[in-house]
């Protein structure tokens, strides 16, 4: 199976696609999975704009709405994480994953699934001390503080990827795993980032629970995006263990290192995506403490003894079929011949998918319940600019990739 790998998206879906379609004319392969590592922007209108965290002159329709409206189809099925620049409210519906449009399906906030026998896993967002421990409290339409902080990464989403007991193939995040860095070229890294330096040398350089995870999980493949840049490193697991390689890629830019072709071992297509057992029973046990205000999740009390939770969700995937329930719009497309959407604020969707999800696994449907504080943030507002962990304002809006460009993807390989 030959897997395509991409960095930050950033919207750039039409260029990262066309670059694709060359890849496989000029060096005769062909492609069946796209994954990419955060900053999608799966952007449907003018919005969807408003939960973005970019300051208001770059923010751009890009070219995901085209293939929200089914104007465009996505040429390979795409698996994705957030980011830190995503429309928050659209991602929101989908905590639990689901098609953000045909043939483009979104991880959730945490979450695994497979394609084909390889299974694939994911963390979305950023880390960011402050929040990690706090609850899901934000609710758009978002705050200048809410609107950053919906993003960060939560102790509780972790917790339920610590209780995976099979093996991962592939595993997604938007930020490095802290300390990877050790395990690779660290000072070339720092040759082409100096403002690194520090950070890497005080082991604060991306994200603790990424490091907690691959401690844990121990996948074949780790992907990462977020610091735009490229950084491959080899991670030994215990004397004799299992290796992780890891790359972290750049975003999608002319004569930069967006992309990566991984070729890995699997049974014989044609492959599709489909639910997995072992995460949909994690699921199912944790969503009674699933925090929804500003404090914690309390994992006191919780069985963790899972057979029997397997047991019920085989049985209902027996009985339904393992794909994921079907892509349904939810907020009106973006319109290029009518420009200055007016229309009013929606408040949450409910998208049908994870309502059925929710159905399928005799769950409550909880995400537009109302935080119990009339302050949602349990810490101070902030504008909306750069910040020492977070790295936002780096991100420009991206120049159009031209024909003549496509050749540039550099160090293109069929392994790492």
């Amino acid at each position: 199976m030959k897997i395509a790998v991409e960095g930050c998206m950033h919207g750039e879906l039409d260029n990262v696609y066309k670059t694709l379609k060359h890849l496989e004319e000029t060096q005769n392969i062909k492609i069946d999975l796209l994954l990419c590592c955060g900053d999608f922007q799966a952007v449907r209108n003018e919005q969807d704009l408003k939960s973005m965290n970019v300051p208001p002159k770059f923010r751009s329709m890009n070219s995901f709405w085209k293939y929200y409206s089914g104007l465009e189809v996505a040429p390979y099925p795409t698996i994705f994480i957030g980011g830190n620049h995503e429309a928050s409210n659209y991602l929101w519906e989908m905590y639990y994953g689901g098609w953000a449009a045909p043939n483009i399906y979104f991880l959730g906030v945490a979450g695994v699934i497979k394609f084909g026998n390889v299974r694939i896993g994911g963390l979305s967002g950023i880390y960011n001390a402050r929040h990690y421990k706090s609850g899901h409290f934000e609710r758009p339409p978002y705050d200048q503080s809410t609107i950053r902080s919906v993003y960060h990464v939560r102790e509780y989403d972790v917790h339920k990827l610590i209780q995976i007991e099979e093996p991962i193939d592939i595993f997604l995040s938007h930020d490095w795993p802290v300390r990877i860095t050790d395990c690779g070229d660290w000072r070339e890294l720092v040759r082409q980032k100096p403002f690194f330096k520090q950070e890497i040398e005080e082991g604060r350089l991306g994200s603790k629970a990424a490091s907690q995870l691959l401690g844990k999980l121990k996948p074949q493949y780790w992907f990462s995006a977020h610091l735009h840049c490229k950084f491959a490193a080899l991670v030994q697991h215990g004397e004799g263990g299992p290796l992780t390689k890891f790359l972290a890629l750049d975003k999608c830019l002319p004569r930069r290192d967006f992309l990566q072709i991984v070729e890995i071992e699997s049974e014989a297509g044609p492959y599709e995506i489909q639910y997995d057992e072992e995460w949909l029973a994690i699921t199912r046990r944790f969503n009674s403490i699933f925090p929804l205000t500003p404090k914690g999740a309390d994992f006191r009390g919780v069985n963790l003894e899972m057979d029997d939770c397997r047991q019920w969700v085989r049985s209902r995937l027996q009985q339904r079929g393992c794909k994921p329930f079907e892509f349904v719009k939810t907020a009106p497309c973006y319109d290029p011949s009518q420009s200055n959407f007016h229309g009013s604020f929606a408040g949450c969707h409910r998208n049908p998918q994870t309502e059925s999800l929710l159905q399928f696994l005799d769950l409550p449907y909880l995400l537009d319940k109302n935080p119990e504080s009339t302050d949602l943030s349990p810490y101070p507002s902030r504008s909306i600019g750069r910040g020492p962990v977070d790295y936002d304002s780096e991100d420009i809006p991206i120049d159009d990739l031209e024909d003549d460009d496509l050749s540039n993807v550099q160090d293109v390989e069929t392994e790492l």
